[in-house]
């Protein structure tokens, strides 16, 4: 008995010693491929810009949590497996959704961040508007990367101080 327990255990360590560890496959919610963006920023941009008709506004809100963000990694937002735009440090951009079920996708642009993926869904009404903010939070031993859907008062407060994020894929 205890020959077939050793055996089992020493079956079990030499293939989790031999696997690879495939890196994460991306999720439907993600864009396709490897895409970076190149974002400008906007100040003069504070306007929430209303639904289109018949559709809902969707913000995202990149929150840095400070104006000195040297080196700062930009965030990607994918929506239904679409990129959709990008943001950097303080920043926002929006799109309009069709009523419906949405998923969200953020991840980080950077080489001296760990890759991160952060998911989300909802359901979209029309002719209502809807918020999300990330934050990337860092220290001496942690690195995370937050989605959270964002209280509208709270959203509109940050469209009012933070620039607009003009994204657009590097080729």
């Amino acid at each position: 008995m205890k020959v077939v327990l050793i055996a089992l255990l020493f079956t079990a360590f030499a293939a989790a010693a031999f696997t690879q560890i495939q890196p994460l496959a991306p999720t439907a919610a993600c864009g396709p491929g490897i895409v970076n963006f190149g974002v400008k920023l906007d100040d003069s941009q504070h306007t929430p810009i209303p639904p289109d008709p018949g559709k809902a506004r969707v913000y995202f809100l990149h929150d840095a949590g400070s104006d000195h963000t040297f080196a700062y990694p930009t965030v990607k937002v994918a929506l239904d497996g679409t990129w959709a735009g990008a943001n950097h440090a303080n920043s926002y951009f929006s799109v309009s959704v069709e009523p419906g079920e949405h998923h969200v996708c953020v991840t980080l642009q950077s080489s001296l961040v760990d890759y991160r993926v952060e998911l989300a869904h909802f359901t979209a009404e029309a002719d209502k508007v809807y918020f999300f903010r990330t934050r990337l939070i860092l220290s001496r031993s942690v690195e995370l990367l937050e989605l959270n859907p964002l209280d509208t008062d709270q959203g509109l407060y940050l469209i009012t101080t933070f620039p607009l994020s003009l994204s657009k894929p590097r080729k």
